[in-house]
């Protein structure tokens, strides 16, 4: 597998990238407002909430060009408050996306099982974030096989008749509820939209790195073994090396040279599976 990392501003090197160089993006833009990284241009810093919206509809523009015309996005994202008020960042981002030509597919709530604590009494802690699904056009590569998860009994609150083991694996076996509905049992379902959990922390890098549980279900959903995985905010390296892992190659740019740094010799570490890595 082979990996190229970029150092500096995503704006500027997705314009030099060839078009349908990507089979799919992953990737966590900084947030609203959350920190400051202390690199010149940096997003995430901006006065107000439409400049930030602007830019990364900018950055995502040429996400766009770059991915293959049967490519997907999935783009994570955070909220924040501001005068008691919460700000709805991701889904502001997401109408932008959606005004300027994307498709949005599907929103996706990761629900953590271990939230940050929050010093506040007068509304529930925050213990969910948006992974948003979009593609370029209408049909795109999505296999549902490689992320199908296990089937429960309760279809809706009518119990299911099962024979044989748990999850009547026997793919022939119709089992049928008590309306007379019908259904084909095999064990596994079509995964849902609600991703149970644990955010990770991520020894040299800031605590917000997305978990390798919430990156590979996009890997093996969006892309095939031997497609390149983008991620144009790249941080620490986790959608690198999930992707390499399974097969994909990697591209991921990168601002801070620190952080570039730490993905590089966390790809050396934890993908041991990589032949080449191209820094430029």
């Amino acid at each position: 597998m082979q990996t190229k990392l970029y150092l500096g501003d995503a704006r500027f090197h997705l314009k030099k990238i060839e078009r349908a160089s990507f089979q799919t993006c992953i990737t966590s833009p900084p947030y609203f407002g959350l920190r400051d990284y202390g690199e010149r241009g940096q997003i995430g810093l901006e006065d107000s909430v439409d400049e930030y919206v602007h830019e990364l509809v900018q950055v995502f523009k040429e996400v766009r060009r770059t991915l293959t015309s049967d490519g997907t996005l999935w783009l994570n994202l955070g909220d924040c408050y501001n005068k008691k008020q919460l700000v709805g960042v991701p889904w502001k981002v997401a109408f932008a996306l959606q005004e300027d030509g994307w498709f949005l597919r599907s929103d996706i709530v990761w629900s953590k099982s271990n939230p940050m604590p929050e010093n506040v009494t007068d509304r529930p802690t925050r213990g969910h974030e948006f992974l948003f699904l979009l593609s370029p056009s209408a049909k795109y590569f999505y296999d549902h096989e490689a992320i199908k998860e296990p089937a429960v009994k309760d279809v809706g609150s009518e119990k299911i008749r099962f024979g044989g083991n748990k999850y009547g694996d026997d793919k022939n076996q119709i089992q049928t509820t008590r309306t007379g509905n019908v259904y084909k049992q095999t064990g596994m379902r079509n995964k849902r939209d609600v991703w149970t959990i644990g955010a990770q922390s991520f020894k040299g890098a800031h605590f917000a790195v997305m978990p390798k549980l919430l990156v590979e279900p996009c890997v093996l959903a969006g892309s095939r073994p031997g497609d390149t995985v983008l991620d144009p905010f790249a941080g620490s390296g986790t959608v690198g090396v999930v992707a390499l892992n399974h097969g994909r190659n990697f591209t991921g740019i990168e601002l801070s040279e620190s952080y570039l740094n730490i993905m590089h010799n966390r790809i050396i570490n934890d993908a041991p599976s990589i032949n080449k890595i191209e820094l430029i």
